[in-house]
């Protein structure tokens, strides 16, 4: 039974945090969205979404700490300067039986 909630991998989290108004976020929306896409494209990113309340976004990624901090500084958000970005790694020791599937 454990061995189906087995996962392993280096994982990391980039943790977005909006340090302007809402409507100069929401002008980069379409450059995030493509960078996001990519990302998803190219098998790194596995999940992202707002924070709720809206200050931020979560991205969990593939990958060790430095790529997923070359990651983050690229990200259009970033770049443009109306958010920053916190990268948080962590190896995945077990998860859900779908989720697991995924890392091996």
């Amino acid at each position: 039974m454990a061995a189906r909630h087995r996962a392993d991998g280096p994982l990391c989290l980039i943790l977005l945090d909006y340090v302007a108004p809402l409507d100069e976020v929401d002008v980069h929306m379409a450059n995030h969205v493509a960078w996001l896409k990519r990302g998803f494209d190219e098998g790194v990113f596995l999940i992202a979404g707002r924070q709720d309340p809206r200050g931020g976004g979560v991205i969990v990624t593939r990958g060790h700490r430095r790529e997923a901090e070359a990651l983050a500084v690229s990200d259009p958000f970033v770049t443009s300067g109306v958010a920053t970005a916190q990268v948080i790694a962590f190896n995945a020791s077990f998860a859900a039986p779908e989720i697991a599937a995924l890392l091996k």
